[in-house]
């Protein structure tokens, strides 16, 4: 297994008990488009892909793709794409693959130094909300950053997040 690279913020998925508990939690079926983010050496992605019509993962380390495209290149519903999730515009990278297009769920182990971004640019903010949210979103997240994100107002875990 590849060492993860702290300056992708990647961290490897190695319970299974968790594993299970994302997949479950998405609620998948067969004609579930999925949006991947940073499917790392792709313990996360193997399940998605049977269980879902169509998995795209997005996959900012170079060194990463090869071994994504040698597990799960012959599968016709995976699509690969190499690149900084924040940065790319998924819909019209999307456009040439019909089978692909139009993601309606999410479900990541993303890297945790970019939650804040990638919860903004999946969410988009209070002032511009996005104008095509998701139907679901199933993130694993670091246990310090879901208090932030659930706590009440009069909570110490309260801020921006909140």
């Amino acid at each position: 297994m590849p060492k993860a690279r702290k300056q992708f913020g990647q961290h490897w998925l190695k319970s299974e008990k968790a594993l299970n508990k994302i997949v479950s939690s998405a609620e998948l079926t067969e004609s579930d488009r999925i949006l991947e983010i940073g499917p790392g050496t792709g313990i996360l992605t193997r399940q998605l892909l049977t269980q879902a019509g169509a998995v795209i993962s997005v996959e900012i380390d170079r060194d990463l793709c090869p071994i994504l495209v040698q597990k799960f290149g012959k599968n016709e519903n995976f699509l690969l794409l190499q690149g900084d999730f924040l940065a790319l515009d998924i819909d019209q990278l999307l456009e040439p693959f019909p089978a692909f297009q139009n993601p309606r769920k999410v479900v990541a182990n993303i890297p945790y130094n970019i939650t804040g971004p990638i919860l903004e640019k999946l969410l988009g903010t209070i002032a511009e909300p996005t104008p095509k949210p998701f139907e679901s979103i199933v993130l694993l997240l670091q246990k310090e950053v879901a208090l932030r994100i659930c706590a009440n107002s009069n909570s110490s875990h309260h801020g921006a997040l909140s």
